[in-house]
């Protein structure tokens, strides 16, 4: 399983303070890997809230005895002291985001991002939402000057983000809207592979210049740039976090030359 994360090293104490408007406790991602299943369940909850962000494959949640697939581009809200049970199954490819907050104003913040009247919001599939979760833990692993006060705003960026998009008529799955949510899937899955962009377009039947304006549209930028982009996020997970070498690095996420691997993490 792949993990990463960061924490504010709190007691149980101290998971609910509402001194402040808005703190992040502790963020993460999990990817499984290997391992089957990986399963939680906390009958009593948490003293703080938590928002889980389904970035790719599947999860399940169980809420009042029912379990439901909640599918990638979902965000699941629960609040202080609600039971909470879910898990994550190897064979749907899962890559979950996770935060625990809190804070006085941390209702608000949900009830206007959308959960007034559900656990659970579809938000689309977004790098925006991605690199905020990897903004709050990169400001938790290393306590720098002002990491207290960043990592909320952070959060609060995101809160603001999800209120945006209600406000504007929200997001509604049209054909398109899947079709892009399915191609954004197929590169998280498929980016050690030499993708060309013109034939994935042929195969929905779309032209080159649909493609690209759709998926730009959906994501915030153009499918080469969004491939490129997530390519070397994966290479920067694993300079960090094993001991392959550039070379190894570089054929991982798709690049077989080394020299032009280099340059575009560079870059």
């Amino acid at each position: 399983m792949y993990t990463n994360t960061g924490y504010m090293n709190l007691t149980d104490d101290e998971l609910e303070d509402l001194t402040l408007p808005l703190k992040a406790n502790s963020c993460g991602v999990y990817r499984l890997i290997t391992h089957p299943v990986m399963s939680t369940i906390r009958p009593l909850g948490r003293p703080d809230y938590q928002l889980l962000y389904v970035a790719s494959g599947n999860a399940w949640f169980s809420f009042q005895n029912e379990t439901v697939e909640v599918p990638a581009g979902n965000m699941v809200l629960y609040k202080p002291d609600e039971p909470q049970k879910y898990a994550y199954y190897l064979e749907d490819k899962p890559e979950v985001f996770w935060l625990h907050f809190t804070g006085k104003k941390a209702e608000d913040f949900t009830t206007q991002a959308g959960f007034h009247d559900s656990r659970v919001l579809y938000t689309g599939v977004s790098s925006k939402y991605q690199e905020l979760f990897l903004s709050i833990i990169r400001e938790l692993q290393l306590p720098r000057p002002c990491f207290e006060e960043l990592a909320p705003l952070h959060l609060m960026q995101l809160f603001l983000l999800l209120k945006r998009q209600r406000e504007e008529g929200g997001l509604q799955k049209t054909e398109i809207q899947k079709e892009m949510e399915k191609a954004v899937h197929y590169f998280h899955e498929n980016l050690s592979t030499d993708i060309e962009i013109d034939h994935y377009a042929k195969k929905l039947h779309m032209s080159t210049c649909w493609f690209i304006r759709s998926f730009k549209q959906y994501t915030g930028m153009p499918p080469r740039r969004y491939l490129t982009s997530i390519r070397v996020k994966k290479a920067q997970e694993l300079l960090e976090s094993t001991d392959y070498g550039i070379g190894e690095i570089g054929s991982i996420v798709g690049y077989d030359n080394p020299l032009y691997f280099s340059r575009i993490f560079k870059k």
